[in-house]
């Protein structure tokens, strides 16, 4: 039981900038990436272009994640092509409402990590195509929210086949096993961000704070 405690008190005290949720979820999420990194040894460690210049492993991955993010948005263009989608986001943004259903504008935009006027101009765009409309929120009859349309759903589903073919492509020749350890990766680092953007912090200050206020100071 004493084993247990000091446990959580570690993990309150490691996790000051809320990184992890305060319930057992996130306890128990700590625990595993703390057995990781206890664990976990790489055998070889891989070798990234100008590594042998002292080219940091940060480096390389800010610039892998920048390629990545170019090539799916050039296999989401050929999936668009010919149709009344502008841009990737469109399809994002609706794909976002029918999954997660009617949200205000202000939800849609955050969940798509895009500033309000970028948003704005996305949601004008849907909204003039007759894909999404603005309704009375069911939970709260003084609210508005944003809901997809029938018109946009049939939008959506003309060109769903063409946007898993690119959403497939995007993996790549990953094994399933690497898909699943991928997915694993890259949702702790978009969770870390998340934590980081939902504090709306000032744009001149935010490298400094999130140096100083998230970054780990050592392996815990």
């Amino acid at each position: 039981m004493k084993d247990i405690l000091d446990l959580v008190g570690d993990f309150e005290a490691v996790n000051i900038n809320k990184r992890y949720s305060d319930d057992i979820s996130g306890f128990k999420r700590w625990i595993t990436d703390k057995e990781h990194r206890e664990n976990h040894t790489i055998t070889q460690e891989p070798y990234w272009e100008g590594k042998e210049n002292g080219r940091s492993a940060e480096s390389a991955i800010s610039t892998l994640l920048v390629h990545l993010n170019r090539y799916a948005k050039t296999y989401s263009k050929s999936a668009i092509a010919g149709s009344d989608f502008a841009t990737q986001e469109d399809f994002i943004y609706l794909i976002n409402l029918k999954a997660f259903g009617a949200m205000n504008k202000a939800e849609l935009i955050k969940k798509n990590v895009h500033d309000k006027s970028a948003g704005m101009l996305i949601i004008s765009r849907l909204y003039k195509l007759g894909w999404i409309e603005q309704v009375i929120s069911e939970t709260d009859r003084r609210a508005k929210v944003i809901r997809i349309t029938d018109k946009g759903n049939t939008a959506l589903e003309e060109q769903m086949g063409k946007i898993r073919k690119a959403t497939t492509i995007v993996a790549g020749d990953l094994t399933h096993a690497e898909r699943l350890e991928l997915i694993t990766i890259l949702t702790k680092l978009d969770q870390f961000h998340q934590s980081v953007f939902a504090k709306n912090s000032k744009c001149k200050n935010l490298l400094d704070i999130v140096m100083n206020e998230y970054l780990p100071k050592n392996d815990q």
